[in-house]
């Protein structure tokens, strides 16, 4: 399904890895002296990359973190995030995401339920790490910067934990969905299909790392492609960035393409960078009147529909022309089906389970299937479409079932709604 839309040469090397750190090592030797991450006016190429995250799982095995340990990571959108996160990767551990805004308590919190062996913490988020020290004495704090003797990677399988993220699931309760090696890679490979040009790009991020979506397709997937992705730090920046970088693709969620549509109709298309080409859009609904506003601008915006259980992504639309208020056709190495609905999900993209939460497992699965909790239609060629949420459906006295998003959507999707965006 995806392979039209990009040549044949390109697609073939779309390839599937079993693990973070086959990619890893696969993408250093392909890709060396190429920049991968600009930050804070530091350029780091993958080779100069992979000798820092050598030298911090040094650390790591030094401090005695041995294979499918938990090890928190808690560190802004920086280098230093994706130094760690590969650190603790790589070297066999599990890392635990743990979002900067947290708070001491909740970093002490998470120490215990995750059963944390160490925590890599950024300088500026130390001070909230001092409780979780102090009440867990078998925490080892590990800063973000430290350097020891550069260790070799250690190998994992596809079934390996790699990541644990953070997400309210379909019940709204904050859980940890525990995503393997396999998952992860799965979810990075899918956000390669369904554009035109794929390697070599250059991202600007300003999704946090600690949300599957700017993890897997963001900072993963530009990682797999041998592209450049500059750091936002602030999201204040965000057009400040976009006129010193030049992006040419971005990957956002609605708001701030919102934002960013109504900034350009306003100073002007150089707003958006004049080399931006793609947007990739999701976490949320994507009114199609994106998709053609942006269009007059040179831009094309792809919606897509994922979940943090999946490793982000389950469908892509890239035929944005004909079915623009589809969120695409699925993915690869899934199964899909519709019960009463709702869609359940099987695949090797899924979470293995949400860590320490059996009563949210066994709601969460019936018979191996994964239930997102997500009511969906799918039309005559394979492509879904969202309709609303089990748990916001409505049942009238007739006892119709109303879904309120669908009415939302609806509106949203009119475009004598949007006549000034």
């Amino acid at each position: 399904m995806f392979e039209k839309y990009t040549d044949a040469q390109t697609f073939a090397r779309i390839r599937e890895y079993d693990s973070v750190t086959a990619m890893w090592q696969d993408k250093v030797a392909e890709f060396g002296g190429v920049v991968a991450i600009e930050d804070a006016g530091e350029r780091y190429t993958y080779t100069r990359i992979d000798e820092e995250v050598a030298s911090l799982r040094g650390v790591l095995l030094a401090k005695g973190i041995k294979k499918g340990d938990c090890v928190g990571v808690f560190a802004p959108n920086s280098f230093a995030f994706v130094r760690a996160y590969l650190a603790v990767v790589t070297a066999g551990a599990v890392a635990v995401l743990l979002p900067p805004h947290l708070d001491e308590t909740t970093v002490f919190g998470c120490s215990l339920k995750f059963s944390l062996k160490a925590l890599v913490v950024a300088d500026e988020l130390r001070a909230k790490t001092a409780f979780a020290a102090e009440k867990n004495p078998r925490l080892t704090l590990i800063g973000c910067g430290e350097s020891g003797d550069p260790a070799p990677a250690v190998p994992a399988a596809g079934e390996d934990g790699c990541a644990v993220l953070f997400t309210g699931g379909t019940t709204g309760k904050s859980k940890g969905a525990l995503l393997s090696h396999r998952a992860v890679m799965a979810g990075t490979r899918n956000g390669c299909y369904g554009i035109r040009k794929v390697f070599g790009l250059r991202y600007l991020l300003v999704l946090p790392l600690t949300h599957v979506f700017g993890l897997i397709r963001n900072l993963m997937t530009s990682l797999y492609t041998g592209s450049t992705l500059f750091i936002c730090r602030n999201n204040k920046d965000m057009f400040k960035d976009i006129a010193v970088f030049r992006p040419d693709i971005l990957v956002l969620v609605p708001a701030l393409a919102e934002m960013a549509l109504g900034l350009s109709k306003q100073f002007g298309r150089n707003m958006l960078g004049d080399s931006l080409k793609t947007i990739i859009c999701g976490a949320a609904f994507v009114p199609p009147y994106l998709i053609a506003e942006y269009k007059k601008l040179g831009v094309s915006l792809f919606p897509g529909y994922g979940l943090t259980e999946s490793a982000n992504l389950v469908s892509g639309n890239a035929e944005t022309e004909t079915k623009p208020d589809s969120v695409g056709y699925p993915y690869p190495g899934q199964e899909l089906k519709i019960v009463d609905g709702e869609l359940w999900l099987k695949g090797t993209n899924m979470m293995s389970g949400y860590v320490g939460d059996e009563e949210e497992n066994r709601a969460a699965y019936s018979d191996g299937w994964f239930r997102t909790g997500d009511l969906v239609r799918m039309d005559e060629d394979g492509f879904l479409y969202i309709v609303g949420r089990i748990k916001e459906v409505i049942v009238l006295s007739t006892g119709e079932n109303i879904s309120p998003a669908e009415i939302e959507n609806k509106f949203d999707s009119h475009p004598a709604e949007r006549t000034d965006a």
